[in-house]
């Protein structure tokens, strides 16, 4: 038993040293009062005011009402404590709980360059505490600005909406109202809206040391070649100014037109039988349309085909001759007809309307004839026999 002892002990003392240090003691409690700022030294231009936020922390001390004051102040300087947006002369601190406050400072234009100490104190009855800040006079920084935009080039068709995400940072001093603009090829649309919103901008206002995001869109006109076109954003706000080059792909789109053979959109049919009708079918677009299907929408009871039955491929600015195939029903009644004739590619589609004549076979007409021959002879003969009696 008492070997065993010594392993065990020997273990532990062995692997002591790798427990972390705050599995062996715990940190000690934080207790007291205490006044904090995150910027206890900042720098301002004459003739502005600043706010600097304060808080005061209770750490395991009971309530108490503490007394409010900034010494220090520079002759012609305002310094103005406020809690919840008013003038506060106290403040009241709950049990582990903090009291958030703000120092606001109004700078006199004429205050010399330099640096001014003050400090903030919280005084109670059981305890006081004191928070020196730092205030540095300087001259005015130029404004400066940058544009940040989150994808500079896209992709698409003519027929396609670019929308780009652009960040617009303030990195001056003060609160600035940036106006934006754009330039891009002829023709060209853009506008700007809010990130989250349809709401068209032609200004956004950035406080200091901010970023605000929002869309420039641009829509090409439909007619565009295919091509790679710049966009030049700017942002500019009273003596400074940031730029930011964006682009637009533009890809190819095909676009189909059909008509008839020398512009003709009519053609002639007889009922019963099969007729051809040829039709042009053109593509006016910047890319090749492949893999055509043709259809067709007609009067009940006709049949329309296609030779060939597709087309595998029109490059841009050529065409393709089809034979359209109508065929009327036998017992079709003469006269004009307007079936559709439809083209797809790729989800670009066109039709157009045709007026076919439809005759009827001379047959027909030969036998409605003899019909209506026999029948006068039949009226004949009757009214001679029985007209004697």
């Amino acid at each position: 038993m008492r070997l065993g002892t010594a392993l065990f002990t020997a273990f532990l003392l062995a692997f002591a040293p790798a427990l972390p240090a705050t599995a062996q003691e715990a940190p000690p409690p934080v207790k007291g009062l205490f006044l904090l700022t995150d910027y206890p030294a900042v720098t301002v231009r004459p003739g502005t005011t600043s706010t600097i936020n304060l808080r005061i922390r209770n750490y395991a001390l009971p309530p108490e009402r503490f007394g409010l004051a900034v010494s220090g102040v520079p002759q012609g300087w305002t310094a103005t404590l406020l809690g919840g947006g008013q003038p506060v002369a106290a403040a009241m601190v709950a049990t582990n709980d903090s009291t958030t406050l703000q120092l606001r400072l109004e700078v006199p234009e004429n205050a010399p360059i330099g640096t001014q100490n003050m400090t903030v104190t919280a005084k109670g009855q059981s305890s006081e505490v004191t928070l020196p800040v730092a205030v540095t006079l300087a001259k005015e920084l130029p404004a400066k600005l940058a544009l940040e935009p989150e994808l500079p080039a896209l992709r698409g068709t003519a027929r396609s909406n670019f929308e780009y995400q652009v960040k617009v940072k303030n990195d001056s001093g003060r609160n600035l109202v940036i106006a934006l603009s754009a330039q891009a090829p002829r023709n060209f649309e853009t506008s700007f809206t809010e990130q989250y919103g349809s709401q068209e901008l032609s200004s956004v206002p950035v406080e200091a040391g901010q970023s605000k995001t929002v869309k420039l869109k641009v829509r090409p006109p439909s007619t565009i070649g295919a091509n790679r076109y710049p966009i030049a954003m700017k942002a500019s706000a009273e003596d400074a100014s940031a730029e930011a080059s964006l682009a637009i792909e533009i890809t190819g789109q095909p676009r189909l037109t059909i008509a008839g053979r020398d512009g003709v959109l009519s053609g002639r049919a007889e009922a019963g039988k099969e007729s051809s009708i040829p039709i042009v079918i053109t593509n006016t677009g910047t890319a090749p349309a492949d893999e055509i299907e043709l259809t067709s929408t007609a009067p009940s009871g006709w049949k329309i085909a296609f030779e060939p039955k597709a087309v595998d491929r029109i490059a841009p600015n050529e065409n393709k001759e089809v034979q359209v195939l109508v065929t009327p029903p036998e017992k079709a009644v003469a006269g004009d007809y307007a079936p559709t004739f439809n083209v797809a590619s790729r989800g670009e589609t066109a039709s157009q309307q045709f007026r076919i004549a439809v005759s009827t076979s001379t047959m027909w007409g030969i036998a409605g004839a003899g019909i209506i021959a026999i029948a006068l002879l039949i009226m004949v003969g009757a009214v001679a026999r029985f007209g004697r009696r």
